[in-house]
């Protein structure tokens, strides 16, 4: 970890290794949700077969087993070569942070992932073998570690958004973890765990829902797909709403700790109080430096005193811009943030401060000498990060990347919960409803009223019915896909919020090949992607295999 102040930086390698890891992360990221979405579904089936003894149910968990499994693997493999990549293009993140974010990481490996591996043998081969209550757990149990394993990389990814539970040791040139509980419950973690993991099931829900309605489409293994909509509808409804809920929760924590994520987000230049959430507004991809010339941006619509609300559960709260993060403000508790330039100054001094001290002690200063140095350093330690920064502005994120991705991702997340329960409404035929529910099906259905009872059935409705789900699964990941998108370019420059920005985090390498290893991963993981694509549709067509 260099303290010099003008790096000789490669800017294309930092570009290509930041595209490189994305492309990784971005195609991990497709087979994860998916594999703990599914693994609450087949939970549920075993579960009703153990209960029952029916085997219907026996069959339909083993067909969904069946899909999950092909994911997993897919999964697995992304991940490794995710983690790998920390090593060979993040070389100097790893060495400065090393003995904290290699310890939740060391822990998912140890513990999640050979717990997931184990059970997931038992699952797949211990139907005969093991009785029904220990099969039972495994499946949970698979399902859990495959969560549990998701748990430790959040907590690792939560650290870099906010980083707690740690010291500066100057001597090592590394930061030391004080505190394993403080980060491994974080707050921030523990908020992005509850959302990510509950967004998953919905896409889980919605592929359940997906492949049972293809089949309602070809008018076969009815039953399956009846019973499997039942239960993937009641799943979806309660992800859906406990995704808004845990992302309300979420962008509060975000306000707290990364002020300038939201203010992207929302492109909000100036704030205030009483703050509106914009429903739309014209934000534009092609110029970043708007937030100099404008008051607001421009065609906006916005919910009154709902941004306020978000960010501090109050429809009156102090939110604050881009301008005001940069130009320094005045918190609601009355102290002041310093602004970016002050910021840089004093992450400079640390920089100074820790040269001179690592100078000092090779030449065998004094102990009162050094300890000056020490002083100096802890004081401006928080804003170490600044030191590297040569404009303020480098310090604001992807305005329209962060503004766009975060309304796909509400808005869509609306969408499903308007389809689960409407989905609900018609699965169920909710009895007690009555009159209401009959206006309901028929509006939905299209359908008068006085055909409602008997057409708007989930096996006889109107063939377009079934294609909705189907259009709703690339959604969904597009919605989930955007939530990362928000996440790790509203933390931008930074690779640690505050502590590292990312053109001192990268490897010292050549650009070429970083952008070789790039294409080679695009076309492997492309290949990937495809071969599951295919071996899940073979599975779909070829259907669950019943007992005699």
């Amino acid at each position: 970890m260099t303290t010099d102040l003008f790096l000789n930086i490669d800017t294309s390698a930092i570009d290509w290794a930041r595209a490189q890891f994305a492309l990784t992360a971005i195609y991990h990221w497709l087979f994860v949700p998916l594999t703990l979405g599914l693994a609450v579904i087949m939970g549920i089936a075993e579960t009703c077969w153990y209960r029952t003894r029916n085997t219907f149910w026996r069959d339909t968990a083993q067909f969904w087993q069946k899909l999950f499994g092909i994911n997993f693997a897919m999964g697995v493999a992304t991940g490794i070569i995710l983690e790998f990549e920390f090593g060979t293009n993040w070389s100097n993140y790893s060495w400065f942070v090393g003995d904290i974010f290699g310890a939740p990481l060391a822990v998912e490996g140890i513990l999640a992932f050979f717990m997931e591996s184990t059970f997931v043998a038992v699952m797949f081969f211990g139907w005969k073998k093991v009785s029904p209550g220990f099969h039972l757990a495994s499946t949970w149990l698979t399902g859990l570690g495959a969560t549990i394993s998701a748990w430790w990389i959040l907590v690792a990814n939560a650290w870099m958004q906010y980083p707690v539970g740690c010291e500066f040791n100057p001597d090592t040139m590394r930061n030391e973890m004080v505190s394993f509980l403080d980060v491994a419950l974080s707050p921030f973690a523990i908020d992005k765990f509850c959302h990510t993991v509950i967004s998953a099931w919905i896409i889980g829900a919605i592929f359940v829902v997906a492949v049972s309605c293809w089949y309602l489409m070809q008018k076969r293994e009815t039953k399956l797909a009846v019973e499997s909509i039942k239960i993937a509808v009641i799943v979806g409804l309660v992800a859906s709403v406990g995704a808004a809920a845990t992302g309300h929760k979420s962008a509060q924590s975000v306000a707290e700790v990364q002020p300038m994520k939201l203010a992207a987000m929302e492109a909000l230049y100036n704030g205030g109080t009483d703050v509106g959430l914009s429903a739309i507004a014209w934000v534009s991809p092609f110029d970043q430096m708007d937030y100099l010339y404008r008051e607001s941006a421009p065609l906006k619509v916005e919910v009154p005193y709902a941004l306020s609300f978000m960010a501090t559960n109050d429809f009156h709260g102090y939110v604050p811009g881009i301008n005001d993060i940069l130009n320094g403000y005045t918190k609601s508790d009355g102290t002041r943030e310093p602004s970016v330039d002050e910021k840089i100054a004093r992450g400079k001094q640390a920089i100074a401060a820790l040269a001179a001290y690592r100078k000092a002690k090779k030449e065998g200063a004094s102990e009162a000498q050094l300890s000056s140095y020490r002083s100096t350093l802890t004081d401006n330690m928080q804003y170490f990060g600044y030191g590297y920064v040569k404009d303020k502005n480098d310090v604001v994120p992807p305005i329209a990347v962060n503004f766009w991705a975060f309304r796909i991702m509400v808005g869509l997340g609306c969408l499903f919960i308007l389809y689960f329960a409407v989905l609900l409404l018609v699965a169920f035929r909710i009895p007690w409803l009555s009159a209401i529910t009959r206006r309901l099906l028929a509006i939905v259905c299209l359908l008068p009223e006085t055909e409602a009872d008997d057409r708007c059935n989930i096996t006889t409705l109107p063939k377009w019915h079934y294609w909705v789900p189907i259009i709703l699964l690339p959604l969904a990941y597009i919605a989930s896909e955007s939530g990362w998108l928000v996440a790790e370019f509203g933390r931008q420059p930074w690779t640690i919020q505050d502590m590292l920005p990312t053109w001192v985090a990268v490897s010292d390498i050549g650009s070429a090949a970083v952008a070789l290893t790039f294409i080679l991963f695009l076309i492997l993981f492309t290949t990937m992607l495809a071969v599951e694509i295919s071996i899940l549709l073979k599975q779909i067509k070829k259907g669950p295999e019943y007992s005699s």
